[in-house]
């Protein structure tokens, strides 16, 4: 599937940024939105999963982690950018740009809802499934 927005129109959709495949906050991440899936796709939602590793390591990833949903290879840091997601980090005492853990809500008219950035992994696909559940069912 190309990821485009005209393909996402009229879905909502939780994309999450995380900064590398088989790494193990991702591998925790991803693995906490494959078990709330039907979760996500009961409350009307699309799980798309963004780094910058390419379809080898994705399709290697979501194989090993028998992931529900897509994982999108932002390769040329497209989507990265466009999301603001791209921060210099330090790493091993020198200064690399990586991809800083984030995830957005888009709504089923394409708005932005709502947005975590720089998040820590426990409780954290909690906390998205409870806002995609708000946005089904407004108090």
């Amino acid at each position: 599937m190309k990821f485009t927005p005209q393909a996402l129109l009229g879905k909502v959709v939780v994309l999450y940024f995380y900064p590398k495949d088989n790494t193990p906050g991702c591998t925790t991440e991803a693995m906490q939105f494959r078990d709330h899936h039907q979760d996500f796709a009961d409350a009307g939602a699309v799980v798309f999963g963004v780094s910058r590793d390419n379809m080898v390591s994705h399709d290697k990833f979501k194989q090993t982690l028998e992931l529900p949903f897509e994982l999108v290879a932002d390769t040329e840091e497209k989507l990265c950018h466009m999301f603001g997601v791209v921060k210099n980090k330090i790493m091993y005492g020198k200064k690399v740009k990586g991809i800083e853990r984030s995830t957005f809500l888009i709504d089923a008219e394409g708005m932005l809802r709502a947005e975590w950035r720089g998040i820590k992994v426990a409780g954290h696909v909690d906390e998205v499934l409870k806002a995609v559940q708000d946005l089904k069912n407004p108090v």
